[in-house]
């Protein structure tokens, strides 16, 4: 019912703008009121100490959180699917300064990844949810990897939990943060593809990026008191 809601308020630019800036809003007051652990930031840390680009990995359906895990001034470009709930993604991180990449595997995908590559190549760090924008759920694309590759960059897996919170019926068990909570941003070790990989251990890395992602948020949950969604089943393609 909220889903469908929603997508009926996008249809409206006025609406969709007000719409974004509820949500920036809503997380400000989540972060305000809860109290929020970062963990294992280390390598994070390291690298943006370095100023050395990074791709930022993380599922659909943690989305909402993320802005709070990264540094504040650090650029970032994130990729966000050209449908409408793409864009009311992108115009809500836009309010906490992060910029967007429009494309996906299905639309978009080649002038995505030559941005993405162009921002890595200049220093910059991308975000890159790896399951999106059709699932299936936490499963992570091919595309990652590849970028990994040809940047040379590595991939820092990300994840958040909260004491209080919800999880909703869509695809990706998108994860609703609520207020006066205790919550965890979470990041996983780095994880390199080298230049020269073949389709072997493209396969390896993108299995290694998905397995690192769904046992940190597992863990994150489990802290949490939290049930976990499952990763769906590898043929599920549609929402």
């Amino acid at each position: 019912m909220a889903m469908r809601w929603i997508k009926r308020l996008g249809k409206s630019d006025t609406l969709r703008g007000l719409l974004c800036w509820l949500g920036a809003h809503y997380i400000r007051f989540v972060v305000l009121t809860g109290r929020w652990q970062v963990i294992e930031d280390a390598a994070a840390t390291a690298l943006w100490d370095q100023n050395r680009p990074f791709i930022l990995a993380f599922w659909h359906g943690r989305i909402l959180m993320m802005p709070r895990i990264w540094r504040n001034g650090t650029p970032i470009h994130m990729l966000i699917s050209q449908h409408r709930d793409g864009q009311l993604i992108a115009r809500t991180v836009a309010h906490f300064g992060i910029e967007t990449v429009a494309g996906s595997s299905s639309r978009g995908g080649g002038a995505a990844l030559r941005s993405m590559l162009k921002a890595l190549k200049a220093g910059e760090c991308v975000g890159i949810t790896p399951d999106g924008p059709r699932g299936p759920r936490m499963r992570a694309s091919a595309g990652i990897a590849a970028v990994a590759r040809l940047s040379g960059c590595p991939v820092l897996p990300a994840t958040w939990s909260a004491r209080r919170m919800r999880l909703l019926g869509s695809w990706d068990r998108f994860a609703i943060a609520l207020p006066f909570s205790r919550g965890e941003l979470v990041w996983g070790e780095p994880i390199q593809v080298p230049a020269d990989a073949d389709a072997d251990a493209l396969e390896a890395a993108r299995q290694r990026i998905e397995e690192s992602l769904n046992a940190l948020t597992a863990a994150a949950d489990a802290r949490m008191g939290q049930p976990s969604p499952q990763p769906a089943p590898r043929d599920e393609t549609m929402r």
